[in-house]
């Protein structure tokens, strides 16, 4: 029988959620997560930074038996983690997110964030500045706004006392019309597992600082 569970040694210890994240390849497949508790982890990845607040990143949570046995044939060489994991969250980013600018200044007035004036400053600029950016420059903006909240995405699933792994072996031309969605708005950035680990991830080799720091 498949177990639903929500509490496997939550942690709110930063170094240890930090330090003891691992990309996980095999996971148990009784461990579910609920859709609750996968909503409440979206939201808290979703206060990661993007450019002017646009938050481009869009999410497919693929959590059914269907939707794995349908992921599972564009995964490449990623199928184990798709097929054991409690779901694989699909990050895209949203080529037309320029639609909700309006929305999200709007909101930071209403809720006290944001005085009228400095909305209407700052959307006089970026109106005009997004609409002249280059396609490829866009794209940029948009894929690392995406890493961001990827990267946040794995940590908070971390603190809820879940592994994770990213990947980027899968078919990203086919992904979003295999799932219904525009695949000429929705732009595939990267999968993401997400479950209990039935193996334990390896231990990885990092550069040391000296190597990857220069000081000015």
């Amino acid at each position: 029988m498949s177990k639903i569970t929500s509490k496997f040694h939550k942690t709110n210890d930063f170094n240890q959620i930090v330090l003891e994240r691992q990309s996980v390849k095999v996971y148990d497949p009784e461990v579910k997560i609920s859709r609750e508790e996968m909503t409440e982890m979206l939201a808290k990845a979703s206060r990661a930074p993007s450019a002017i607040n646009m938050q481009p990143w869009r999410f497919l949570v693929i959590d059914s038996a269907e939707g794995k046995e349908k992921l599972a044939p564009l995964a490449s060489f990623n199928q184990t983690q798709a097929l054991t994991s409690s779901a694989v969250i699909a990050v895209f980013y949203d080529a037309s997110n320029i639609e909700y600018m309006d929305e999200i200044f709007g909101k930071a007035v209403e809720l006290g964030y944001m005085p009228q004036d400095i909305m209407d400053m700052q959307l006089q600029q970026a109106k005009p500045y997004y609409a002249s950016m280059a396609a490829s420059d866009l794209r940029d903006m948009n894929l690392i706004d995406s890493g961001l909240i990827s990267m946040q995405l794995m940590l908070v699933a971390r603190a809820h006392g879940y592994d994770t792994n990213p990947m980027a072996g899968y078919d990203k031309e086919q992904i979003a019309e295999a799932f219904g969605l525009d695949k000429d708005r929705f732009q595939p950035v990267m999968l993401i597992s997400i479950g209990k680990a039935a193996k334990e991830g390896y231990p990885s080799y990092r550069l040391p600082v000296e190597t990857i720091t220069t000081w000015a």
